[in-house]
């Protein structure tokens, strides 16, 4: 396992992935985007015509498909089979298929191994996801729960796919992000919710600067509370 663990955890739009990485950069750790194992899967599973609804066939394809995650320039490159689908494991289908994924009970338990795997042998580790900091990671050092309001987070997710050519109707994607966030919190594996010891932040109001910027204030407080 890492030396020293980060966890970020949060619903969708709320954040956490832009600000893990660039918390990363600033502590010249490693950025673990889980989120792109689970669309690497997903995606997998797609390109296998798998039913997404048939546990075991997921399962199968899970253990026949070779992933391989690496971190270049800060950002995580995917490969499934020895083919780089780092790009495609972010179109909205993809997307779209990942929550069904995400509630199957072993395949979390699989790419929970996965992620622990990743941060093996590494010294420093920033992780984002949604249950990092209560499955993944119990132990980490640091744990932070990033929030925000639905309807700011459906601004941010409609300027994403807007910047990618992708429109989308605001109310539209403010419904999918509740069904999301109740998916999630809901489900029996690794459910949506901060750790005991986390520390919740609320980005609504605040830029994404201002937010690796708080996170940096709390770590470098934590670390010299501990020396």
């Amino acid at each position: 396992m890492a030396d020293f663990i980060i966890t970020i955890d949060g619903p969708a739009a709320s954040g956490k992935s832009t600000a893990a990485r660039l918390l990363a950069e600033r502590l010249q750790a490693t950025f673990l985007d889980t989120g792109a194992m689970y669309r690497a899967f997903t995606l997998a599973a797609m390109q296998a015509g798998t039913d997404i609804n048939n546990k075991e066939k997921l399962l199968d394809v899970l253990d026949n498909t070779q992933f391989q995650f690496d971190i270049k320039k800060g950002k995580m490159t995917v490969f499934i089979n020895d083919t780089d689908v780092t790009e495609q494991i972010r179109e909205p289908q993809v997307t779209d298929n990942a929550r069904y994924i995400a509630s199957v009970p072993k395949l979390r338990e699989k790419l929970v191994e996965m992620q622990r795997q990743f941060a093996s042998g590494k010294s420093k580790i920033v992780t984002e996801g949604r249950d990092q900091g209560t499955i993944a990671f119990p132990n980490a050092d640091i744990k932070f729960f990033l929030t925000a309001d639905p309807r700011e987070r459906a601004r941010r997710r409609q300027a994403e796919l807007s910047a990618k050519g992708n429109a989308e109707n605001l109310d539209k994607i403010q419904s999918d992000i509740e069904k999301r966030d109740k998916s999630d919190e809901s489900r029996t594996v690794g459910p949506l919710k901060p750790a005991n010891e986390a520390i919740v932040v609320d980005t609504t109001n605040l830029s994404i600067e201002d937010v690796v910027e708080k996170l940096l204030c709390c770590v470098q407080e934590r670390c010299l509370k501990k020396s």
